[in-house]
């Protein structure tokens, strides 16, 4: 027998007159599932004709169907119903229909009458009829509540009704209607007990932004937490992020992380609750929004060393740094509101997350305040990540931060400290730190490791570009003669030229 599931997805649906009293004529043509839909299990196609209005009265075929001789046939596609199923369309089922609509009873009391006449298929059947657009929709919603009260709802049921609501929630956002309509029928649907297995909220929010109302969307998600639906309609989803949560990673997905954590801060400032979650999905959007910056710049400082742009004036660099420090502020009021609402167990994640901004711009003391933070609340940060805060500390001459973050390097193995090591070379070398560059790099020989051969070579370069500076010769003959003794250079020919005597005074190391 052919599932009834497949009405959920009917393009066309006509009642025919029928032969007998038991028998008659439905016709439903399928149409194919979306194997792209992302959000929920049921495909929503559209068609004008979805659900379309029956071309008669109920009561006609009431009366027609009696005086005609037929065989029951149900078409779904290529698959074939007959005679086997010809009581599934009994005189119960057109009875019950006329009853309803007549509307001189309470549905639940037709039902209850009639319970014995109808079958599951036809229970269905009526959901369908009064799903159609031109039908009385709150009777759908009656018909369904009592089947639960009854406990006769199946997974084929409850997805039928899905279906019907899903293309009920899709007609009001095609049709522009008031975002209060659309969280109402969200609210009905929650009272006569359907439960679906994905987030309808979700569901909801991804129709609006699939039709391009974006300014919909958000006042949609502002109804929601304004009337403190989320959980009550999604049960346990806060976890997710609830609506704002959601919303923000619909806004990520498309690039937008500057609108994303907008989005967060706006809907606090106008008084409504962002769970804790969607206050930490804006801080992840600011996160990106450092790093894509941070890019752009790094990409924008090579095309200047190669003569392809001219350097930013200084007005153009303060609007660069205004920009940065907007969205570290940002960040900064997004994990107050979380540190000063919720409890300690979120602490962790919080500074977990400052120091990924902090990182991304290039501010090594602030971070290396959130090391220790995440220490102090019981989260130990990645020791890559202690590595690049220290590298970064290194590059802007932070003497402070480093001598800290060194102190945890006699603690660790030979590995570890090799490349601790090297991140601090090669933070010197960033920061045209090149004496204490070629410090770190005897360091490294006096404790067995071989620094990697670019970052020798990036050490020695910039010592002898700056050779004529005090202090800078004895340091680079003392590491000439270290990379030598060591075998990782040949002999080095240094010599210097005295213009007053016109003497060169030539040595090999």
């Amino acid at each position: 027998m052919a599932s009834i599931g497949g009405i959920a997805a009917v393009g066309n649906l006509w009642l025919t007159k029928c032969s007998s009293s038991k028998q008659c004529i439905f016709l439903a043509t399928l149409k194919p599932r979306n194997p792209s839909s992302s959000h929920t299990g049921i495909s929503i196609r559209d068609n004008p004709n979805y659900y379309s209005v029956l071309e008669r009265r109920i009561s006609s075929k009431i009366i027609g169907h009696r005086n005609l001789g037929a065989r029951n046939s149900v078409q779904l596609d290529a698959v074939y119903i007959t005679s086997e199923d010809e009581d599934e369309m009994g005189e119960g089922f057109f009875e019950a229909i006329e009853e309803l609509e007549r509307m001189a009873r309470e549905p639940s009391d037709v039902l209850e009458e009639m319970n014995e006449k109808l079958s599951a298929r036809e229970l269905q059947l009526v959901l369908v009829y009064f799903a159609q657009e031109g039908r009385d929709s709150w009777c759908a919603l009656e018909v369904f509540e009592w089947l639960k009260k009854e406990n006769r709802v199946d997974k084929e049921t409850m997805e039928l009704m899905v279906s019907i609501m899903c293309t009920w929630v899709k007609k009001l956002i095609e049709g522009k209607n008031e975002v209060e309509d659309v969280v109402d029928l969200l609210v009905d649907m929650d009272c006569v007990g359907l439960k679906t297995s994905f987030s309808m909220v979700e569901k909801v929010i991804s129709l609006y932004w699939e039709a391009g109302e974006r300014d919909g969307t958000v006042l949609f998600v502002k109804e929601v937490l304004r009337r403190g639906l989320s959980m009550r309609l999604d049960g346990d989803e806060g976890k997710k992020g609830g609506p704002a949560g959601y919303l923000a990673w619909k806004m990520m997905e498309e690039g937008k992380y500057r609108d994303a954590a907008k989005l967060v801060i706006h809907l606090k400032e106008c008084g409504l609750k962002p769970d804790v979650y969607s206050y930490l999905i804006a801080m992840t959007a600011v996160v990106k929004e450092l790093n894509e910056f941070a890019k752009s710049l790094r990409k924008l400082k090579s095309f200047t060393k190669a003569n392809l742009v001219a350097h930013l004036d200084p007005e153009s660099l303060h609007l660069v740094q205004d920009y940065q420090n907007d969205l570290l502020s940002d960040g900064l009021h997004l994990s107050n509101c979380i540190l000063q609402e919720w409890g300690p167990q979120f602490h962790g994640v919080v500074h977990e997350r400052l120091l990924a901004m902090y990182i991304c711009a290039g501010r090594g003391s602030e971070a290396e305040r959130q090391l220790w933070e995440m220490k102090l609340v019981g989260k130990e940060a990645d020791a890559d990540l202690y590595d690049i805060v220290l590298a970064i500390c290194a590059s802007q001459g932070e003497t402070g931060s480093i001598g800290r973050l060194m102190a945890r390097v006699d603690c660790v193995g030979a590995l570890r400290r090799k490349k601790t090591l090297s991140w601090l070379l090669r933070g010197y070398v960033k920061g045209g730190h090149f004496k204490k560059a070629a410090e770190t790099v005897v360091k490294m020989l006096d404790l067995g490791f071989f620094p990697e051969l670019l970052d020798r070579v990036a050490v020695m370069q910039g010592l002898s570009r700056r050779i004529q500076l005090q202090g800078n010769v004895d340091t680079y003959l003392t590491l000439c003669k270290r990379l030598s003794d060591a075998g990782l250079i040949g002999p080095a020919l240094v010599y210097v030229h005295m213009r007053k005597h016109k003497l060169w005074v030539i040595k090999m190391l």
